[in-house]
């Protein structure tokens, strides 16, 4: 068993590579073990294709057979663009699979091992579950339920501030909290803001800094696609930008977005504006898995307000702005203690000069 957990932590640790680069598909990793020596790596390539069974097969070639495959995720059962890792797996006379989770999605949802099993393959579940089960959180929210994971990060001074009064906010905290949330952007597969941070800012929402597989979907929240014409509109070749906006949004405001190549999803609106909710189904729809909010506070109080937040993630610096300065998190009408989502804190550590914490809802 600690042989089997010790291949099964090497694929994991392959699998996330494939996070923010594979969405749709799960980010999953292989690992091919035959007479104790590694015969074949893999993970989930950019863009969801090639699968990391099929990766790892290649690079064995012949030695796959009679070989132990180790996969983070049970392997695929239905034909896409490519055939079904399961039979990959029998044809490549593999005798043995230990996989740490099965794929809830309805087309696999044990077939995959089925088939394995029918083939006379020794088939093992649930090494390592717990850790896969973190790995694959965006993925098994969406299939779960309807939605993607959501962090919301939040970078402000020692007082809970993201700006002072006035609206100065560059920079509250370090060069290295900066650089350690474009290397967070590169494992999401999109990353989100209100309209208000982007009518504020204009900001281009891309990693920066080193270049990654595949720049992450910019999303704003705007109900009426009140937006600036500035970065945002000049880069959305750089990368895809998605709008979420209201019934309300202007013929001509509409016209102008589409025509500078944004995706425009119209959602229904309530009384505090956009629905956090319907915002989420559209974008799981789309195929996103992982999305990193990055506010500002009304689209932050919205999505804590509906239990739509899974991670904080907190980056907190050595200054205080006093109660004039602006406030990280609108309005909640939370009237009790009793009534305000929990977190439990699961990491916490210096970054630069500032404090790196973050949490997982209760």
């Amino acid at each position: 068993m600690s042989e089997d957990r010790r291949y099964m932590a090497l694929a994991l640790s392959l699998a996330a590579r494939g996070l923010g680069n594979v969405w749709p598909n799960p980010a999953v990793g292989c690992v091919l073990v035959r007479d104790g020596r590694i015969v074949g790596r893999g993970w989930t390539q950019p863009g969801g294709r090639p699968h990391a069974e099929a990766r790892a097969l290649a690079q064995a070639g012949e030695a796959a057979r009679g070989a132990t495959a180790y996969v983070t995720l049970e392997p695929c059962a239905h034909h896409g663009k490519t055939p079904p890792c399961a039979e990959s797996l029998v044809a490549a006379g593999v005798v043995r699979v230990v996989s740490a989770l099965e794929d809830p999605d309805p087309r696999v949802s044990g077939r995959g091992h089925d088939i394995l099993r029918q083939a006379g393959i020794a088939v093992q579940t649930g090494v390592m579950q717990a850790e896969a089960r973190a790995q694959q959180s965006g993925f098994l929210s969406r299939i779960e339920r309807g939605r993607p994971w959501v962090a919301l990060k939040l970078a402000t001074s020692f007082d809970g501030r993201i700006a002072t009064a006035s609206g100065e906010s560059q920079w509250i905290t370090s060069p290295e909290a900066r650089a350690h949330v474009h290397a967070l952007r590169a494992r999401f597969d999109a990353v989100m803001v209100g309209g208000g941070t982007a009518r504020a800012d204009d900001p281009l929402l891309t990693v920066r800094g080193f270049a990654p597989l595949r720049q992450p979907v910019r999303v704003v929240a705007a109900a009426r696609l009140d937006l600036p014409r500035g970065r945002l509109a000049a880069s959305v070749g750089a990368a895809p930008l998605w709008i979420l906006h209201g019934a309300e949004a202007p013929s001509e405001a509409r016209d102008y977005w589409m025509s500078r190549g944004a995706e425009l999803i119209e959602v229904p609106t309530g009384p505090q504006g956009l629905s956090a909710a319907a915002m989420l189904s559209e974008l799981a729809a789309r195929g996103l898995t992982r999305v990193f909010c990055e506010g500002g506070g009304q689209l932050a109080a919205a999505l804590l307000g509906e239990g739509l937040v899974d991670e904080l993630i907190g980056f907190t610096a050595g200054v205080a702005l006093g109660s004039e300065g602006r406030a990280s998190i609108g309005p909640m009408g939370l009237a009790h203690l009793a009534d305000a989502p929990r977190f439990r804190l699961v990491e916490s550590r210096p970054v630069g000069v500032d404090i790196l914490h973050r949490w997982l809802a209760v």
